[in-house]
C-alpha cells in the first residue's frame, strides 16, 4: 500500500461500533418476541421462560449502548464489522431458549446459524415430535436472516442518511438491498412480507396446515429449506403442494427489487431479467439432466418427473427443501446438484451461492478474450452485459468471489476427507453450508464431530456474508490504525 493510501485509511472507532450495535440488538430483541408469543399459546413454558430471559437482556443492552454518543457519519468498514458481528451474535443469543427443547449447545448453535444464515442444515432427529415454538422459531429465524438483519434494521430504525446508506452496503453486494436509503429498505420490506402472505395463502388453498403452511411460507421466500419433518417435504405434501413451495422458492430467489418496479410499472434494468431467466434455464436444464441420471440408474421414469424438478429448483434457488434421501442418488448426480447450488440464484435476492450474474460475468470475460484473439490488433473490445458496460470493479469482484468460495471450499472439504467420510458426500454437505442451501447426502447429523460441526457452521456464516466482510473482520488495519 502506498503512504498516501495508508493516510486515507482509518481504523474502526468503537464507540460507533458500540452504539449502533445496541440499536440493532432492539431490533432482535423485538423480533424475538414473536417465538415469545408463539410459546406463550403453545403453553411450553420453559421455553418462554428463556425467551423472556433473552428479550429482557437484549432489550438492556440495546437500551445502554444506544444511548452512546458516537459520530453520525459511519465507515464502511464499521458497518460491515457490526452486521457480520450480529450474524454471530444473533445466533449465539438465540441458542439458549433453542436448548430449552432438549438440544445440546454445539447442536443448538448450529441449528440457529443454520436458521440465521437460510441455510436449513439441521442435526435433529425426529423433527416432527419438536416443540412447536422451535419449530416455529427456526423457520422464523430463516425469515428475517433472509430479508436481512440490516435491512429491518434500516427500514424500521435507523433515520434516513448517508448512515443507512453504509449500512446497506455491508453485505458486499449494494444491489442486494435494493439501494441504501430508508425508503428502499421499507419497500424491500413490503415485498418480502406480501411474497410471504401470498405464499402462506397458496398453501392454504392447496390444503396445507395453516401451522405447517406458515412455516413452510416463512423458510421458502427466505429460500431457507426447514421444514417441520425429517423428510423435509415428502412426509407433508403432494406433488401439487411440492411444486407450489418451490415456486415460492424462486419469488425469494429473483432480485427483490424486481417486484416493486413490476408493480410501479418502472423498466427494468436488464441484469434482473437476465438472472430471472438464466435461474430459469438452470433449473430446467438440471432437472432434465437429473431425471436422465435416475432413470438410468433404475429409478421409474414417473418418480424422476415428480422430484427431479423440486430438487433441481431448491438447489438451484439454494432454497434446500427436497422431497427424496439424497444419500440414494448417484455420484454424477450429486456432482450435478453441487455444480448447481455453488451457483446458486440472483444477486438482489435472498439466494445463496456465487449468483447467477457472476457466472454470466465470468462466461462472457472468456468471450470477450476469444473474440480479442480473432480481431484487429487495433481493436477495442469493452465487456459489456445485459446491454450495460461491466465495470473493472464489477469484474474483479466476481473473480474473487468465485475465486475465495472455491478456496474456503477446498480447505472445508479437507477435515471431512481426513476423518474418512466420503469424498462426494462431503464434499455435497460442504457446498450445501458454503451456499447457504441445506440440502444434505446423511452426513449432517447429531453424531458428527463437534470439529465438523463448526467448520460447517463458519462455512455457512461466511456464505450468508459473502466472506468479504469476513476479510474485513479480520484485517489488522481494521482494529490498528489512525480513527477519524
Amino acid at each position: 500500500m502506498t503512504k498516501q493510501a495508508a493516510g486515507l485509511t482509518y481504523a474502526v472507532r468503537f464507540f460507533v461500533l458500540t452504539k449502533y450495535f445496541g440499536q440493532l440488538c432492539l431490533v432482535v430483541a423485538a423480533l424475538t418476541a414473536i417465538p415469545l408469543v408463539v410459546s406463550l399459546i403453545c403453553g411450553e413454558n420453559l421455553i418462554t421462560f428463556r425467551y423472556t430471559i433473552v428479550i429482557v437482556a437484549l432489550t438492556g443492552l440495546g437500551a445502554l449502548l444506544g444511548r452512546l454518543h458516537a459520530p453520525a457519519e459511519v465507515q464502511v468498514n464499521e458497518a460491515m464489522v457490526i452486521v457480520a458481528f450480529m450474524f454471530v451474535f444473533t445466533p449465539l443469543a438465540m441458542t439458549y431458549p433453542v436448548m430449552g427443547s432438549g438440544l445440546t449447545f454445539p447442536d443448538a448453535l448450529f441449528e440457529t446459524i443454520s436458521a440465521a444464515t437460510t441455510t436449513g442444515l439441521s442435526t435433529v432427529k425426529d423433527l416432527q415430535d419438536q416443540p412447536q415454538t422451535f419449530l416455529f422459531a427456526r423457520a422464523w429465524m430463516q425469515w428475517y436472516g433472509g430479508l436481512g438483519i440490516v435491512v429491518l434494521s434500516v427500514a424500521l430504525l435507523f433515520r434516513p442518511g448517508a448512515t443507512t446508506k453504509k449500512f446497506a452496503v455491508t453485505e458486499a453486494k449494494e444491489e442486494d438491498l435494493v439501494g441504501g436509503t430508508k425508503a428502499h429498505a421499507r419497500r424491500v420490506l413490503i415485498v418480502y412480507t406480501f411474497l410471504s402472505v401470498t405464499g402462506f395463502l397458496l398453501l392454504l388453498v392447496l390444503g396445507t396446515r395453516p401451522f405447517n403452511a406458515m412455516l413452510l411460507a416463512l423458510a421458502a421466500v427466505s429460500t431457507g429449506g426447514f421444514a417441520p419433518h425429517d423428510a423435509s417435504l415428502a412426509a407433508l405434501s403432494g406433488p401439487l403442494v411440492d411444486y407450489c413451495v418451490i415456486l415460492i422458492c424462486l419469488t425469494g430467489a429473483v432480485p427483490l427489487s424486481f417486484y416493486h418496479r413490476l408493480y410501479k410499472k418502472d423498466s427494468q434494468p436488464n441484469s434482473d431479467i437476465l438472472q430471472l431467466r438464466w435461474i430459469i434455464y438452470m433449473g430446467v436444464l438440471v432437472s432434465l439432466l437429473l431425471g436422465i441420471f435416475m432413470v438410468t440408474n433404475g429409478t421409474q421414469w414417473t418418480y424422476a418427473l415428480h422430484h427431479a424438478p423440486v430438487i433441481a429448483f431448491s438447489a438451484q434457488t439454494t432454497a434446500g427443501f427436497s422431497t427424496m434421501d439424497l444419500s440414494q442418488l448417484s455420484a454424477a448426480s450429486k456432482l450435478l446438484l453441487i455444480m448447481n447450488m455453488a451457483i446458486g440464484g440472483s444477486v438482489g435476492s435472498t439466494a445463496g451461492g456465487i449468483k447467477i450474474l457472476r457466472l454470466l460475468i465470468v462466461i462472457h470475460l472468456v468471450w470477450i478474450f476469444l473474440r480479442k484473439a480473432c480481431a484487429s490488433m487495433h481493436a477495442v473490445i469493452k465487456p459489456r452485459l445485459a446491454g450495460r458496460r461491466m465495470e473493472e470493479t464489477e469484474i474483479q469482484e466476481a473473480l474473487l468471489l468465485i475465486l475465495l468460495f472455491g478456496t474456503i471450499t477446498l480447505f472445508s472439504w479437507l477435515p471431512f476427507l481426513f476423518m474418512g467420510y466420503n469424498p462426494m458426500d462431503s464434499l455435497f454437505e460442504v457446498v450445501s453450508a458454503m451456499a447457504t442451501v441445506g440440502l444434505s447426502a446423511g452426513v449432517v447429523s447429531s453424531e458428527m464431530p463437534n470439529l465438523l460441526k463448526g467448520i460447517l457452521c463458519i462455512d455457512m456464516l461466511l456464505g450468508r456474508l459473502e466472506i468479504l466482510a469476513w476479510l474485513v473482520m479480520v484485517y489488522p488495519g481494521t482494529w490498528i490504525g489512525r480513527r477519524l
